[in-house]
């Protein structure tokens, strides 16, 4: 078989005009042949990884494993999640645990389908990009010989010199932003290359993306940090509530800088529908950066405080109410604001007094004291056995305290939840009034302890609490300058047609020069047609139509 048969069997009745349109490989459909040897194997087994039907089976795979890092809790983003979850899923534990579920990103599955797709990515973008070069710097090749057969065509017949009339559609053509040449006795014309162009930049792009993505990932460090108004924090790994980084993270990287929280405002809507939904959230800051001057700034949601690499994002807010806890013999043993965790809408509160140091009974005997805090900002629930809060200001703020003395089990070397007790080593005080072993308090009211224990107050003054993410995670410019260029990319390949266009004007029998016209797409578009008629249209303006001659009379015919 010649080599011009193959280019039919390619392209039916277009030949070399519609071949090279694009920069995928040709398959070749060989049939029989030796068979293939290990070498052979590997060279198979590589042109189908590098396939785009392969990178984008990957890439709907990743996009799939995607979905449970999202929907189960992840052990590198909260541990006290997963560590709830497997409390309340003993049967799915094991099996999410041999799936590395709580573990997706960095699972030996996801991690494969990562590489994989970098690799497939990369085959297949860099032997399309250099036919893509040699494509730019070759030019269109000439007309077929039979321009009838494309699928736009159009023809008229001129008094103008052939080479006039390709002179004036090269002229044309240039103007339109065509590359064209002359061949032979036809002009050769091609446009659309930015289709290919866009195709290979989306690929780039995608490449650039997962680049981002694994050095954001590596080099990432992300902590939190609950500050009470009026309390601060300085940027060191000690002053962090939690905090977790990417293995090549280094803790010298860390910037400089600490702020303190003068105020926090949360305003909600008080009426209709929407009541008691948030309005604003506000935390008023004081920040340095390393020993520079202080300054002022507001944190809000979305609108985080940037020193340097690092952003302070604020996530969320509480109430912290003061206690006063006072010994048998009046002093005082504990005093501070207590944070406060809501588990509502409309923050209701609960949390943990621990007293650890200083208290002893009334023997005189060293001994630790807890409480457990359950709060309202505005209290609703009276005459019902039971308080919640109605709105999440401070309306009409009580707190329900019941007191536990013995040991707070905080020397055990087991881990424990700031925001409870572990009552496993203590006994619970019995109270007067309340439910006998829980007092309703108000600001300004004190629980007094059996048997001369002591007291709890809680004082006028309640405080706010607001939680901050602190936050260094390189690659983002280059995620989002990936991410513009791929849409870029993709729009370009799919809105732009890569097309090709003959100009030819030869001298017909009687001595008038014939016209004809034909374009060739890519793809099939209704925009083909109509781009060579208006361009027809134009180069009719400079090789108007001949008259049609006229009919000779037929002899004995009567007039």
């Amino acid at each position: 078989m010649s080599k011009t048969d193959t280019t039919e069997q390619r392209d039916p009745g277009h030949g070399e005009a519609g071949s090279q349109l694009s920069t995928a490989p040709v398959e070749d459909l060989t049939v029989g042949g030796p068979t293939l040897g290990p070498l052979g194997w590997v060279r198979w087994f590589w042109r189908q990884l590098t396939s785009m039907r392969v990178a984008l089976i990957l890439l709907f795979m990743l996009s799939l494993g995607s979905i449970p890092g999202s929907l189960i809790p992840q052990t590198g983003a909260d541990e006290l999640k997963v560590r709830a979850f497997k409390e309340a899923h003993e049967t799915l534990t094991p099996i999410y645990e041999k799936l590395q579920l709580f573990d997706v990103y960095s699972s030996v599955w996801f991690s494969a389908i990562y590489i994989l797709l970098f690799v497939s990515l990369i085959g297949c973008i860099v032997p399309r990009t250099w036919q893509f070069v040699g494509q730019l710097r070759s030019r269109p090749p000439g007309a077929p010989q039979r321009l009838t057969r494309l699928p736009a065509y159009t023809t008229w017949r001129t008094e103008a010199e052939p080479e006039q009339v390709r002179a004036a559609a090269l002229a044309m053509l240039k103007g339109r932003r065509y590359r064209a040449h002359t061949v032979g006795d036809a002009v050769a014309a091609e446009k659309g290359y930015l289709r290919e162009a866009g195709n290979l930049l989306f690929h780039v792009a995608l490449i650039v993306m997962l680049v981002a993505f694994a050095w954001g990932v590596l080099f990432k460090s992300e902590g939190g940090k609950l500050i009470v108004e009026g309390d601060g924090f300085s940027n060191t790994l000690t002053q962090y509530d939690d905090f977790k980084s990417g293995s090549q993270f280094g803790i010298d990287e860390l910037e400089p800088f600490s702020f303190r929280l003068d105020s926090f405002t949360g305003t909600y809507e008080k009426n209709g529908p929407q009541r008691g939904t948030p309005r604003t959230f506000e935390a008023a800051v004081r920040w340095s950066e390393g020993d520079g001057a202080e300054k002022k700034t507001v944190i809000r949601v979305n609108e985080p405080l940037k020193v340097g690499d690092a952003k302070v994002f604020l996530i969320a807010h509480g109430y912290a109410p003061v206690v006063t806890v006072k010994d048998g013999r009046g002093k005082v043993v504990y005093r501070g604001a207590v944070p406060l965790l809501p588990f509502d809408n409309n923050l209701t509160s609960t949390g943990a007094v621990k007293v650890m140091d200083g208290y002893r009974d009334k023997n005189g005997k060293k001994e630790q004291l807890g409480f457990n805090a359950f709060f309202v900002p505005t209290f609703a629930g009276a005459g019902k056995g039971q308080m919640f809060s109605q709105f999440p200001a401070l309306g009409f703020p009580v707190m329900a305290v019941t007191g536990y003395h013995g040991d707070l089990r905080v020397d055990s070397g087991l881990p424990q939840n700031v925001y409870q007790l572990d009552t496993s080593k203590m006994k619970q005080f019995k109270v007067k009034g309340g439910t006998g072993s829980a007092n309703r308090l108000l600001p300004g009211e004190t629980m007094t302890l059996p048997d001369g224990a002591g007291s709890i107050t809680f004082e006028k003054e309640i405080k706010e609490w607001a939680s901050f993410s602190i936050t260094q995670q390189p690659g983002n410019g280059l995620a989002l300058a990936g991410a513009v260029a791929a849409i870029a990319g993709l729009s370009g390949s799919l809105f732009i047609q890569r097309r090709r266009l003959w100009v030819r004007a030869v001298r017909g029998e009687d001595g008038v020069t014939v016209v004809e016209m034909a374009g060739l797409g890519r793809s099939e578009s209704a925009r083909l047609p109509e781009e060579l008629a208006e361009l027809a249209v134009t180069l009719n303006t400079e090789a108007p139509t001949a008259p049609e001659p006229a009919e000779e009379p037929v002899e004995g015919a009567e007039k």
